[in-house]
């Protein structure tokens, strides 16, 4: 049957599938993840680090440590606080920025947040005593307590700031990685954790004239306030009288647009596809609430919002926000089509739910836009998740100002820049800043992230190893030994609260170092028969996701349209999702670190 009511609200789901397929068609490119360029050598210059002074020098230092933890954002300090926690403590730090933080640390942006709660969000708050002001914490406050964590395990001791690896090979003999950085350090570590996350490697637009345009123009992620004044939460007093474009419509947009529109005398805002954008309605913390919670309940909450969202039935919704609303309403119409005694499948019930979703997004843009035909351009066609979903209740009332303008591309983009500024539609419009809020490379292999080289085993690199891959749990490789990976999601997991992958797989890695050091071990390296059993666990728990991510519109999800040539982000993941994959590793630590593993006893 093509129409449906769902919840009250009708409407033809064959006609919004052939929608959904042309908006889709408009949007495809051959080009895919090529037209966007690496912001390395002649662009190395949008990823400086505009938050350290100049000049920065210390002497080289070479050193023995038992772990070596590459990268400082939440990934590395879960790994250090867990480490601490074990009693490790000769270990390292290295990280490329002035300060733990991660993506907090460079993502200052005017307007930055979490779009996840606070309390799932950001981790080890029970145990650092961190009371986020607001359910959805601003960025500033989440690096503050990146910092906090640093503090309160001690990590500022085994830090190197401002250090990147250069590269790392593991050394037979020896049973180490020799591992040098380009401050000349030379530290040779009998185990190496690498946690480069996501949200690490800046992409820009392949748009013709980059370097033509004459204005000032940065990334999102390394905002430059020196020329626009203020500082995250506002106050961008030197955009007056200025002209600002914002390319992109995606998460940091929606975020940085509501601030630069009181500013700015004039704001283009240039979109290629519009954003599925839902209610946030944010509120300030009950401090006495979160202080009375009783242990354990930071963990509890986490593991319960993953059930929610991973599909899985639950008797309460702790969380009981947005991010749960889909499967939400799933449940319901299972519930209720099991009890009318249909036979249409869970799939057949999801894409209804789906439905359902975005025309209730739909509604709220036409419901917030005063002009009906630029809510129409506003409104997102294509299937909820085919894009992260996005939540704020300041983005969408911008289009209302006088001085904000939508452009929209109909799916084409920004054809090229010029000297004075940007043309779209065969138009140009000139401009004093252009924002790029174009994102991260988000499927890039760590070292890709990282920008170093690792040599394992017999001179194989970890670029070889990618190129047929295979690991143990996402996080091990043979011809590795002793190298970890925390927040791999290639043959991993993945998780919408990023930090509870982290958190799982942190603990993972410093539970075998802990083993390999209480045990002797000098080196452990994961065979090739217990990668290919992984592999076919894998294969048996695919769930494939072709068809969906295909038929969506082009995005980091589905490798802009080329889903089938590197599905490593979504399709690539353990398909029995988060919650049984972190039972799996649990239990493999448990019974099964000696049979999969090749264990070299120290001499």
């Amino acid at each position: 049957m093509a129409t449906a009511t769902v919840s009250g609200s009708k409407y033809d789901a064959r006609a919004l599938r052939e929608k959904y397929l042309a908006e889709r068609d408009k949007r495809l490119r051959r080009d895919g993840e090529a037209q966007y360029l690496e912001a390395a050598g002649d662009f190395a210059d949008f990823v400086e680090d505009p938050y350290v002074e100049p000049g920065f020098t210390r002497d080289a230092i070479v050193e023995d440590v038992d772990l070596l933890i590459v990268g400082g954002g939440f990934g590395g300090l879960l790994t250090a606080a867990e480490a601490v926690k074990r009693g490790i403590d000769s270990f390292r730090i290295v990280e490329l920025a002035g300060d733990f933080g991660g993506t907090w640390y460079w993502n200052r942006y005017p307007g930055v947040r979490c779009d996840i709660e606070a309390y799932i969000y950001m981790p080890l708050i029970e145990e650092v005593g961190t009371v986020p002001t607001e359910r959805y914490a601003v960025g500033g406050e989440i690096f503050e307590h990146a910092r906090a964590i640093g503090r309160h395990f001690g990590l500022y001791d085994h830090a190197l700031f401002q250090t990147k690896v250069e590269r790392m090979a593991w050394d037979e003999a020896a049973g180490r990685w020799i591992v040098e950085t380009s401050r000349g350090d030379t530290i040779r570590a009998r185990f190496v954790s690498v946690s480069q996350g996501p949200l690490a490697k800046v992409k820009l637009p392949g748009i013709p004239g980059i370097r033509e345009f004459k204005g000032r123009m940065f990334h999102s992620a390394r905002w430059d306030y020196a020329y626009t004044g203020g500082d995250p939460s506002g106050g961008l007093t030197g955009l007056a009288g200025k002209t600002v474009g914002i390319i992109g419509t995606g998460a940091t947009a929606v975020q940085i647009a509501p601030k630069v529109a009181p500013y700015a005398k004039r704001l283009y805002i240039f979109q290629r596809t519009p954003s599925a954008v839902d209610i946030r309605d944010n509120s300030t913390t009950d401090a006495d609430w979160l202080k009375h919670q009783p242990s354990g309940w930071q963990r509890e909450r986490m593991e319960n919002f993953l059930a929610i969202v991973s599909g899985a039935h639950v008797d309460r919704n702790l969380v009981n926000d947005r991010w749960g609303d889909l499967w939400m309403r799933f449940g319901e119409l299972m519930q209720t089509e099991f009890q009318a005694g249909g036979a249409l499948t869970p799939g057949d019930m999801m894409q209804r739910a789906d439905y359902e979703k975005m025309e209730a997004i739909r509604r709220r843009v036409a419901e917030t836009i005063d002009d009906p035909e630029q809510a129409a351009r506003l409104m997102p066609w294509y299937n909820f998740l085919c894009k992260r979903p996005l939540y704020s209740d300041e983005y969408l009332p911008v289009f209302n100002r006088p001085n904000v303008s939508l452009i929209d591309t109909d799916g084409r983009g920004v054809e090229r820049l010029t000297e004075n500024g940007l043309v779209a539609n065969d138009q140009e419009f000139a401009v004093d800043l252009i924002i790029f809020a174009t994102g991260f490379d988000v499927g890039a292999p760590p070292h890709k992230v990282g920008e170093y080289e690792v040599t394992g085993r017999r001179g194989i690199t970890l670029d070889d190893k990618w190129r047929h891959l295979r690991t143990l749990h996402g996080t091990q490789f043979s011809g590795f030994p002793n190298l970890h990976v925390v927040g791999g999601t290639a043959q991993g997991t993945t998780a919408f609260n990023f930090t509870h992958t982290l958190l799982m797989q942190a603990e993972h890695a410093v539970d075998i170092v802990g083993w390999c050091l209480a045990h002797g071990v000098k080196a452990m390296e994961v065979t090739p028969e217990a990668e290919e059993r992984w592999h076919d666990l894998i294969e048996a728990k695919h769930v494939d996701h072709q068809q969906f991510y295909e038929e969506c519109t082009p995005g980091f999800l589905n490798n802009e349209g080329n889903f089938r040539d590197k599905p490593t982000y979504i399709g690539g993941t353990y398909g029995g999702g988060p919650l049984e994959y972190e039972q799996i590793i649990r239990e493999w630590r448990r019974d099964r670190i000696q049979d999969d593993t090749v264990v070299t006893p120290l001499d």
